[in-house]
C-alpha cells in the first residue's frame, strides 16, 4: 500500500505535471493481488484487484489493524466481468456495474473473478453489508447530447440507498457521442472525491481538470486510472470518446447536493 500525503491549494501551482502525477494520479491497481493507495485526503483507500485465482484483503500495515475492515467500511464496484465477492463466508455474485458495501467489523474478504476496484473510509458505526445491481437501480439521467454530456449516474452508497457511516459510492456511464462529465462542475469544501476511469478504450484518454476554479490544471488519464481530488479542487473532465466512472466521496456529509457550484465562465 502506497501512502500520499494531503495537499494544499497554495501548493499545487507549483507543481509541474510529473509532481501533480505523483500526488493525485493512481495507476496500476488492477493486479492479481489487492493493491491500494492511502490516502491523508479524508483518510480514504483506494484499491483494485483482477484476481487470478482467489485475492485476499489483508489488514495493510499502515491501517495497524488486526484486519482491514476493524476500523473501516467498504464500497465494492466490479468494472469487468461477473465475479464474487465472499465476506465472512458469505458469497455475492457481483455482476458488471454492481456494487457491494462492506460494513465495519467483517473479518475475511476475498475476489474472485471479475475486476473489483475498492473503496474505504474510516468508520465509527455499524452498517450491514449490501449487494446493489445495477439493473435495481433507479437511474438519474443529466446534460444533453446537444451540450456533449448526456450521462447516466447510479447512486449506490447513499443516504436514500445503501447506508453506510461515511461512504458516499456510485456510477456515472456517459452516452455514445458525450464527452463531458461533471459540467458545469462545482468544489464541495466538506468532502474529498475519487474519480475512477473505466471502460475506455486502451488507444483513449480523459482530460481530468482538477486544482481551484480560477487556476485550474489537467491530468491526462487513462482507462482503469483513478484521480484523488481534494475537497478545495474542481473534478471535471473530457474524453477522447465516451467512456463510465466510478466517483466516491468521504468526509462531513453525505448530502449528495452538498456542492459549491463553480459556473464555466468562472473558471480559468
Amino acid at each position: 500500500m502506497e501512502i500520499r500525503h494531503a495537499t494544499a491549494p497554495d501548493q499545487i501551482h507549483h507543481f509541474g505535471t510529473a509532481e501533480l502525477r505523483a500526488r493525485h494520479l493512481v495507476e496500476g491497481l488492477f493486479g492479481p493481488e489487492v493493491d491500494g493507495v492511502y490516502t491523508h485526503q479524508d483518510r480514504m483507500v483506494v484499491a483494485g484487484v483482477r484476481p487470478s485465482g482467489k485475492a485476499r484483503l489483508t489488514a495493510f500495515d499502515p491501517l495497524r489493524s488486526e484486519h482491514f475492515l476493524e476500523r473501516r467500511e467498504l464500497g465494492v464496484i466490479n468494472i469487468g466481468e461477473t465475479g464474487t465477492v465472499e465476506v465472512d463466508g458469505v458469497p455475492y455474485e457481483l455482476d458488471p456495474k454492481d456494487c457491494l458495501y462492506v460494513g465495519r467489523g467483517a473479518r475475511e474478504v476475498t475476489f474472485e473473478r471479475g475486476t473489483f476496484y475498492l473503496v474505504s473510509a474510516p468508520a465509527h458505526e455499524t452498517f450491514p453489508t449490501t449487494h446493489a445491481r445495477l439493473k435495481d437501480v433507479d437511474p438519474v439521467r443529466l446534460g444533453s447530447a446537444g451540450g456533449s454530456n448526456d450521462r447516466t449516474i447510479y447512486k449506490y452508497i447513499h443516504l436514500d440507498g445503501i447506508r453506510s457511516c461515511q461512504l458516499v459510492m456510485g456510477v456515472t456511464v456517459l452516452e455514445p457521442g458525450s464527452m463531458w462529465n461533471t459540467m458545469p462542475c462545482h468544489t464541495h469544501d466538506r468532502r474529498t472525491e475519487v474519480y475512477l476511469y473505466f471502460d475506455l478504450p486502451r488507444e483513449e484518454r480523459v482530460v481530468h481538470l482538477m486544482g481551484r476554479p480560477d487556476e485550474t490544471r489537467n491530468l491526462i488519464v487513462a482507462n482503469e486510472q483513478a484521480v484523488i481530488s481534494p475537497s478545495w479542487s474542481v473534478h471535471c473532465g473530457f474524453g477522447t470518446r465516451s467512456y463510465a466512472f466510478v466517483w466516491a466521496m468521504a468526509g462531513e456529509n453525505q448530502a449528495f447536493d452538498d456542492m459549491d457550484q463553480v459556473a464555466i465562465t468562472e473558471m480559468r
